[in-house]
């Protein structure tokens, strides 16, 4: 073969080559709106740092929020496609008539906490006593304890002095002897833990005495029915990657290692509680056990908040939770 047809024997190949290669697809672009001091922002940088995304192939477009409220804004102006929110509002919203839908992302629950001196030792032991409660009257955790007290023959409205904040100021407040007792967000319970308070009281044993058979994931993946219709594949490959990012931090603890600079923990054993009430709180039974307890809860929690906690519904909304197709890719 001479210089001449090795060439164009050449050129012919990289033409039948170009014709016949098949370009990538572009990743599909998920919309996620972010509470920036939230534990949504590691699962997303583990995500982010294991390629994760990539090769899901989705594209996350991530606008950060200073508060959850914030989220449930963006979701229901359509500016984010996902955000993680408040079980319990997207469970009202649903029966007011909003059109979202629910997946998992996290049981993990507060607790009353207490100097670790303290002499109350139960939730009876608080009537008389000034207690401290994260959030405002209608604080989801709230209902949960009062509820579950009720059933012990317990008012703790009336039985005890109420003060509500901001999950900081409550901390403080027991901290410096303001409150005698706190219910706290977990991440807030954690800190006070590590500094060597005590948990009286449970939200998880609160929904154990309501009758759950498994704590409950109130906070979740929330997007809109239309979008999860017309985008259903790119929300199994985010609920599917996002499972991975929880084996990973389930497993690992250099994981966390890495993300430590995320967390705001001040020292070992705070970043140590972070790490493991996280781990503790990340979903790993099916829907159907989930949407099971969640619907005991709500009529719990109906009873106690009436219809300006539910909406107008007694019942909780069977469509409410997302399923993702089994064969899906």
């Amino acid at each position: 073969m001479n210089a001449e047809v090795r060439t164009i024997s050449g050129i012919l190949v990289a033409l039948c080559l170009a014709v016949g290669a098949t370009p990538a697809p572009a990743a599909e672009t998920l919309r996620i709106g972010l509470q920036s001091t939230g534990t949504f922002a590691w699962q997303l940088d583990v995500i982010r740092r294991h390629g994760l995304a990539d090769n899901a192939g989705l594209d996350l477009k991530i606008s950060e929020f200073a508060s959850p409220d914030a989220g449930k804004l963006a979701i229901n102006g359509g500016s984010v496609d996902l955000a993680v929110v408040d079980w319990l509002w997207v469970a009202r919203a649903r029966a007011l008539g909003a059109k979202l839908l629910f997946y998992p992302y996290s049981s993990a629950v507060g607790a009353i906490m207490v100097k670790r001196d303290s002499p109350l030792r139960g939730i009876a032991d608080l009537r008389g006593h000034v207690l401290g409660i994260a959030g405002g009257p209608l604080d989801k955790s709230w209902l949960i304890v009062q509820a579950a007290a009720t059933r012990q023959g317990i008012n703790l409205k009336h039985d005890t002095t109420l003060a509500y904040g901001a999950p900081p100021l409550m901390s403080q407040k027991l901290q410096q002897g303001e409150a005698d007792a706190s219910l706290n967000f977990w991440n807030f319970c954690a800190s006070l833990e590590a500094q060597g308070y005590r948990r009286l009281f449970e939200v998880r044993d609160a929904e154990a005495a309501l009758g759950l058979t498994e704590p409950v994931a109130l906070i979740g993946y929330v997007f809109s029915e239309q979008f999860a219709a017309q985008h259903r594949s790119t929300i199994d490959r985010f609920i599917a990657i996002a499972h991975q990012a929880d084996d990973i931090m389930r497993h690992s603890d250099q994981e966390w290692d890495a993300l430590r600079p995320l967390m705001n923990a001040g020292d070992d054993n705070t970043f140590k509680a972070y790490r493991d009430r996280t781990r503790e709180g990340m979903p790993q039974r099916t829907i159907a056990a989930e949407a099971a307890d969640a619907s005991a809860l709500f009529k719990a929690l109906a009873s106690t908040g009436g219809a300006e906690l539910v909406g107008p519904s007694q019942e909780l909304d069977p469509g409410l939770y997302y399923q993702p197709d089994p064969h899906g890719d």
